[in-house]
């Protein structure tokens, strides 16, 4: 690679931000400019400068992809042991979505450093997705090559782990739900009820309480910032009560549907 001047932009003769301000943002430093400069060239900048030498970043796009994918899917496996293949496959698939990586290429600032031709940058391309995603893929890929996989892994997780922990907790709260029906269906041949019981707080900030009935009773309260978020909790507070319920119900050799009076064994 040739190392070629990235100080100024071809759009207007603006001023491109310095590699330094990148590195900083990345807390990593690049002794090869040449290959950074390379991540940050979109391929219309190559149709107007004369150096035959000068490269896009579609190599590195590709490196960094493949990079990406892979540490995504091996955390998604780490963290979700009972997941099976397909509703990994879709995680993995809405983590790494153009518009997921654009949004992290914005918190780079990479548009502002991106060198490309007078057209692509005139009609929007430092703010497109389709652009700011293979620029953070191939400043992913520029990092592999000069630090190696493990660093270039961890900047990748840092990106996206803080969605991945959100899914989880969305699965996990969906999943309290669907556990808690199953539950109660295969027990009591009961289906859960949810009911509003508090609404209060502006449009803005609205705040909600849920409760879950099973028969006529009350197994659990939740709140939440939305219905669903507050049926949510009040499905795991329900497993847990029904949880402690049939261990105390099992010791005294009790059984008992939810309405009911306690029946001992010995009374039948």
């Amino acid at each position: 690679m040739t190392d070629v001047p990235a100080d100024r932009s071809l759009d207007s003769g603006e001023a491109l931000q310095p590699i330094e301000a990148l590195e900083d943002r990345l807390d990593i430093h690049f002794s090869d400019r040449a290959l950074i400069q390379c991540a940050l060239t979109h391929r219309s900048y190559l149709n107007e400068v004369s150096d035959p030498s000068v490269e896009d970043n579609e190599r590195l796009e590709y490196l960094g992809d493949a990079l990406l994918g892979f540490a995504v899917a091996a955390d998604l496996y780490a963290s979700m042991p009972d997941a099976p293949e397909g509703e990994l496959t879709a995680l993995r698939s809405a983590l790494v979505r153009a518009s997921a990586l654009a949004d992290y290429a914005r918190e780079l600032q990479l548009g502002e450093h991106l060198r490309m031709g007078r057209g692509e940058a005139t009609s929007g391309g430092r703010e497109r997705d389709g652009l700011l995603c293979d620029a953070f893929e191939a400043v992913l890929g520029a990092i592999l090559v000069e630090h190696g996989t493990e660093v270039a892994r961890r900047l990748a997780l840092d990106f996206v782990r803080p969605e991945l922990e959100d899914v989880i907790a969305k699965r996990r709260a969906k999943d309290a739900k669907s556990a808690l029906q199953e539950h109660t269906q295969g027990r009591w041949h009961l289906t859960p009820i949810y009911e509003t019981v508090e609404e209060s707080g502006p449009d803005h900030d609205k705040r909600f309480v849920v409760r879950v009935l099973v028969g006529e009773e009350e197994f659990g309260t939740g709140r939440g910032a939305s219905k669903s978020e507050a049926a949510r909790s009040a499905a795991r507070i329900a497993l847990n009560s029904i949880s402690e319920r049939e261990v105390r119900d099992t010791a005294r050799g009790s059984t008992r549907a939810p309405g009911d009076v306690d029946r001992t064994l010995e009374e039948h």
